[in-house]
């Protein structure tokens, strides 16, 4: 018996419904979830994301301070697969909490001071040290919480290390004034744009932070610039924790209870492999 029209318009529908819902659907798409280093901001949002698109991964990201991020990671506020910190000791914070199944480095750094270069500024940086041009009357410089964020402290350290290589007692209180200082912190995603605006005359910055936003910046020696062991001792204190500076070295770490261990495994094995590394070089990371 041949349908009704009413019939077969109601199984036509049911076709086109059922093949909708498949197309809407596709093929599956794996999830990572990356909690990393705010710092690295511009390379994972940009070309680590769609590198992992092309491979059928889905990169769920969350920048903040390192440190901020691993004590998260260590109460269990915050479960992603992979964690990726600015030197060892976030990590070590999630490793004490048992959290970490396997780590690698991945990529090293040092640190610079970034500019704009149409700042008022810009000239005076490639005509006098840095720490002159800082201590210039109305510069605004901008710094991250030294509390949560590496950064913050590396910045630190960089100015008491100073102290010693250009003999200049007390630079690094002329330079930063309080060591938690109001007028300067600032949350480290915002530092190189604030400088790009105009807002801040200078923040310190990871090598590779200043290119993606077009900015300058001021090399610093080797002696304080934290991509080695420092060449002098310091150590910074706030409340009950004591930090001493490490060469600025970036650890990934797959978590024991990730979401997503087989995608958290292929991201750590592409991030250590030729394209991963390739990616950084290209982004500036050492």
């Amino acid at each position: 018996m041949q349908p009704t029209r009413r019939e077969f318009l109601s199984l036509g529908a049911g076709v086109l419904a059922a093949a909708t819902g498949a197309l809407a659907s596709g093929p599956e798409v794996e999830v990572v979830e990356v909690a990393y280093a705010g710092s690295m901001g511009a390379l994972m949002e940009g070309p680590v994301r769609a590198a992992m698109a092309a491979q059928g991964i889905e990169l769920r990201g969350r920048a903040q301070g390192a440190t901020a991020l691993a004590r998260l990671i260590a109460v269990g506020s915050l479960r992603p697969d992979v964690f990726i910190s600015a030197t060892a000791e976030p990590l070590r914070i999630v490793a004490a909490a048992g959290k970490v199944a396997a780590s690698a480095p991945i990529a090293h750094t040092e640190m610079v001071i970034a500019y704009a270069p149409g700042s008022r500024f810009a000239a005076e940086w490639k005509q006098r040290p840095w720490w002159q041009v800082m201590l210039q009357p109305g510069f605004r410089l901008g710094r991250s919480d030294p509390r949560t964020d590496p950064q913050g402290r590396n910045f630190i350290f960089v100015c008491r290390l100073a102290e010693q290589y250009y003999r200049q007692p007390g630079l690094a209180e002329k330079l930063l004034g309080e060591v938690l200082n109001p007028a300067q912190i600032f949350t480290e995603a915002s530092l190189e744009a604030r400088v790009e605006t105009g807002q801040l005359d200078a923040a310190p910055a990871y090598r590779f932070q200043p290119r993606p936003l077009h900015l300058e910046f001021a090399a610093l020696p080797a002696a304080i610039n934290l991509a080695a062991p420092p060449a002098f001792p310091v150590d910074l204190t706030i409340g009950d924790a004591t930090w001493r500076p490490e060469p600025l070295d970036f650890f990934a770490a797959v978590l024991k209870d990730a979401p997503h261990p087989a995608a958290a495994r292929r991201f750590t094995a592409w991030l250590e492999g030729p394209a991963g590394r390739k990616i950084l070089q290209d982004a500036g990371y050492g």
